[in-house]
Parts: C-alpha cells; sequence; structure tokens
C-alpha cells in the first residue's frame, strides 16, 4: 500500500535522522504477514521486532496471550518513552484492536473501507436515466439493495451496451483461485447480504465469518451448531457473486486476482462496482485517466454500499480495514521500545496528516476534519464526505469471534473458488468451509492452549432446532431461506445523500 511506502521510504529515514535509530521497514505481502506473524507466535523465535498486520486479529492474538498490549506497555516498560500527546481518544478505529478487557492489543496505522463505485457521471446522463426509469419503474441512483445493484448491472451490460463507441460492463470482480480470493469474502461480503447478527462492530451472537460466539467462546460455524457459515443468507451471498461475476462483469474478470482487478475501473469501462477498497482512491484521480476530467475531479463517486436481501437495521454493512502496529512478547526488548518509538511517530499528530493525504488511509478523527481535506474533498470522489458520515461505523474489521485467524483465512478462498469453478454447488461449498472452520475450532479446543477464551463447540442439532431459537431468543442469524430474494430494487440520489450528512465535526469525548 502507498502508506506504507512513504513509511518505510520517507518516514524510517525522518525518523532516523532525528533518534539515530535505523529503521528497516519490509513490505511484503498480505499473506506473506500472516504466514510469518503465524511463524513467530508458533515458535516463539522472533522475525521482526514489531509488526504491522490486520486488527482482524483481535480474536486470535489475545486467545494466544502472544502480544504486550499497549495498554500495559505505555503504563509499564514503555511509560518514560510514550508520547504525552498520542491523544487514543483521536483514532477513529481504536475500538477495533480492543479486546474485550478494554486493553489496547494493537494501535491503528492505517484504514480504509470497501465501498460502492460508480460511474457518476453516466448515472447523471438524461437519457440514461430516462431509459432506467422506463424499464425498471424507479430512479437511476446509488443502490440501497442488492435488487437494485442487480438492475443496473444488467442494464448497463445488456441494454446500454456502449458508450462513446467502448463496450461498457455493469459490474466487475475477480474470481481466480488464489489467497486474495478469500479476502473478498472474509472482507464481509457475507454481512453485506445479511448473513450475521444484530451488532457492532460485528453481529452477536453470530458474526459475517458465521461463527457464533456464547458469552466469549466461539461455540461453531455450521447452521448445525448454531452458526451460519452455511445458512441460506450465506448460501445466496455466494450465489449473487458467482452470478454477478459471470453475467455482467468483464469476461476476463474472472481469471484476475485482487490486485489484477483493482485498476480495471480506472480504464473507464464499468458502471459500478460494489465491492471497492477506497484504499485504490489515490490511484483512481490521476490526471489522464479515462475516469478523471480535465479539471481533476473524478467521474466517478463512492457510496455506502447496498445490502442483501436478509440484511436488517442494526447489522454491519461492510468492511473496514485497520492495519494495526502489534508488539509480540517474543522480541528483544530493546528491539521493541524502538519499535514502539517508531510507531507512535508514524501515527502522530505531527505526521498523521500528511501521511493521510499521501495514502488517503484516515486514523485521526482530526485529519479527516482538517480544513485541507475539506479544500481536497472535491477531487476525492465522496471519500471524505464517507469518513465524516455517521455511516462509516456500520463499517468494521473481522471482530473476536474469530479465534485463529491465520489458520482459518485460507479456508474460504479454496471452498469459494470451488463454487466459482463449477466442482461444487454454492451450498456444498459452504457445507465444507462450515465444516472446515469447525475443525480447526475442535483442534483447538482439545489443544487447550486457548485457555478460558478458547472454542467450546456445541452439540450439533437440526436446523430447525436453531431458526427457531433464534425467532425466540430475538436474533437474526440464523435465518430461514427467504421466499423472495430480490425484492423491488431501492435507490438514493447521491447529492442528497452527501447532503443529509452532518457538516461540522463531533464534539470531542471526555
Amino acid at each position: 500500500m502507498t502508506v506504507h511506502d512513504y513509511e518505510a521510504k520517507q518516514l524510517a529515514q525522518a525518523f532516523k535522522e532525528m533518534t539515530g535509530i535505523t529503521v528497516n521497514h519490509d513490505i511484503i505481502q498480505e499473506g506473506d504477514v500472516v504466514n510469518k506473524i503465524s511463524t513467530e507466535m508458533q515458535t516463539g523465535h522472533p522475525i521482526y521486532d514489531i509488526w504491522i498486520n490486520d486488527s482482524d486479529f483481535i480474536g486470535t492474538h489475545p486467545r494466544y496471550n502472544d502480544s504486550i498490549t499497549f495498554t500495559d506497555y505505555m503504563a509499564g516498560d514503555g511509560k518514560a518513552i510514550t508520547n504525552p500527546n498520542l491523544d487514543l481518544d483521536d483514532f477513529i478505529g481504536l475500538e477495533f484492536g480492543k479486546w474485550i478487557d478494554g486493553k489496547v492489543y494493537q494501535l491503528p496505522d492505517q484504514q480504509f473501507a470497501n465501498l460502492y463505485w460508480f460511474r457518476y457521471d453516466w448515472f447523471a446522463k438524461p437519457a440514461i436515466r430516462d431509459a432506467f426509469k422506463k424499464k425498471y419503474g424507479y430512479d437511476l441512483g446509488v443502490p440501497v439493495n442488492w435488487s437494485a445493484y442487480e438492475d443496473i448491472a444488467d442494464f448497463f451490460t445488456n441494454t446500454i451496451k456502449e458508450i462513446d463507441g467502448q463496450k461498457v460492463y455493469g459490474h466487475m470482480d475477480y474470481g481466480k483461485k488464489d489467497p486474495s480470493l478469500g479476502w473478498r469474502f472474509t472482507d464481509a461480503w457475507l454481512s453485506m447480504a445479511g448473513e450475521g447478527d444484530k451488532g457492532l462492530p460485528n453481529g452477536r451472537p453470530v458474526d459475517e465469518w458465521g461463527i457464533r460466539l456464547d458469552g466469549y467462546n466461539p461455540t461453531g460455524s455450521s447452521i448445525t451448531r448454531g452458526g451460519g457459515a452455511n445458512s441460506p443468507a450465506a448460501v445466496y451471498a455466494l450465489e449473487k457473486y458467482i452470478d454477478w461475476l459471470k453475467k455482467y462483469a468483464p469476461p476476463e474478470a474472472a481469471g484476475m486476482t485482487f490486485s489484477e482487478a483493482g485498476p480495471v475501473p480506472a480504464q473507464g469501462h464499468v458502471a459500478q462496482q460494489i465491492f471497492w477498497y477506497t484504499a485504490f482512491t489515490a490511484d483512481m484521480v490521476k490526471p489522464g485517466l479515462p475516469v478523471v476530467n480535465d479539471d481533476g475531479t473524478p467521474k466517478w463517486r463512492m457510496a455506502p454500499s447496498p445490502h442483501g436481501a436478509y440484511w436488517k437495521e442494526g447489522m454491519k454493512l461492510g468492511y473496514q480495514d485497520v492495519g494495526c502496529w502489534t508488539m509480540l512478547k517474543y522480541a528483544d526488548p530493546k528491539k521493541l521500545a524502538a519499535g514502539f518509538l517508531h510507531a507512535q511517530f508514524c501515527v502522530s499528530k505531527t505526521v498523521s496528516c500528511k501521511k493521510s493525504h499521501v495514502g488517503l488511509t484516515f486514523i485521526r478523527e482530526s485529519d479527516i476534519w482538517d480544513k485541507s481535506f475539506t479544500e481536497r474533498a472535491p477531487k476525492l470522489g465522496g471519500l471524505i464526505e464517507f469518513y465524516r458520515s455517521p455511516a462509516r461505523t456500520l463499517w468494521t474489521p473481522t471482530g473476536i469471534n474469530v479465534p485463529d485467524y491465520g489458520r482459518m483465512a485460507p479456508l474460504w478462498w479454496q471452498n469459494v473458488s470451488d463454487a466459482v469453478s463449477g466442482s461444487k454447488t454454492p451450498q456444498e461449498a459452504m457445507d465444507n468451509l462450515a465444516r472446515q472452520q469447525d475443525d480447526v475450532m475442535a483442534r483447538i479446543q482439545k489443544s487447550g492452549v486457548q485457555g478460558a477464551w478458547g472454542p467450546k463447540l456445541n452439540e450439533e442439532k437440526t436446523a430447525e432446532y436453531w431458526y427457531a431459537k433464534a425467532e425466540k431468543d430475538g436474533n437474526l442469524s440464523p435465518q430461514r431461506k427467504l421466499a423472495n430474494e430480490k425484492p423491488k430494487g431501492e435507490t438514493i440520489d447521491y447529492d442528497a445523500l452527501i447532503k443529509s450528512w452532518p457538516a461540522t465535526p463531533p464534539k470531542k469525548k471526555g
């Protein structure tokens, strides 16, 4: 990511000039980060002195008791070198790095969301708007539900077909058998569909991975154990993903990975994308791109993602990636102290606003509301407006239900790819995924390594038992299969949506 390149090349050098401490900031692929940090956890031998890894590990680190909390360190061994102006209350994603004891296990370093992206200029064309209204009976706009997204995808792919002599598509995605296919789903695709339960930052008792949490113990992901990973909502989510990929995306999309598909919308032939990371913003506003006007403003906008047929108010609506500084207890204490100093420098208010302009991955409220971003907002396609809105609270990372991210995350791409290839049906793929997640949790439970917070799997019962229990308890997962998974499409005018959001910063806490 751009932000880490900036830290490695610019901030590491600046830190050395000020402190005399040399920082070797090793930038590696996310899959390698997961593998290496898992290796250090398993062997107890330090690979790095301090890490930046996703807060998606917040259910993992505390259960394995492998990390030093920032809360304890700043009050103890690191007290003398703790920045008194660190201002933790200013961090917008601090809660995502906290465990149930309220302590900060992971300190945010960068943050971005997956949102809806669309060609604002095309959506504004009177002829296109009229044709859409005539065909579907409602206005073309930002889709509120998946039904509208699907209608728009079909409309641009099969009715509009061409704009300015170029073939256009109503959807973009990727489908190659690759670890990045797993991110497509663990990064909250099921939550958008409505698979999880109510609750923020993650559904309780069932989260967007379909894992049930009773108390603080994971108790199963199969529907027969009270989970939702193979529930009707989860299967619906996978079916829609495959259906849209094959019908409405460019033919080559099915053979692309995350990194290969990311630049495609900037080529100018895609009308919308339901699952678009705001980390791509900087690459989508470069002068000369087909999706950028001559004055530097984008022809596109981003907005909150639409939700699936199973989604209800009170559920999370999407994923927010929070890369965090993480201190494992295996590091040399002197090197850990140096790493802690550098981490504080990289997130300090002195650095943070400039770093936010470089990478557009905000971690501080004060940066989001800085005058410089008010001035830059028109060229960022709605990014600033989203981060200033209350809507952002519905976008959250993987939470505490997942007891071992490193071992469980790979299961997703391995099973989803079987459904994409057609070797398994979506139901078979999700059944297999749920069973494998339960197997991992069973092994952890048997080993006892996670102690009181570890998995305690429920005995298997019928799906009907769990449906009835959810209804009796007032929960929403697992849900019964809906009779109609495609209700009427609903949209909202983008400009009206933006105007409905607050224009002044929230009051300071405390």
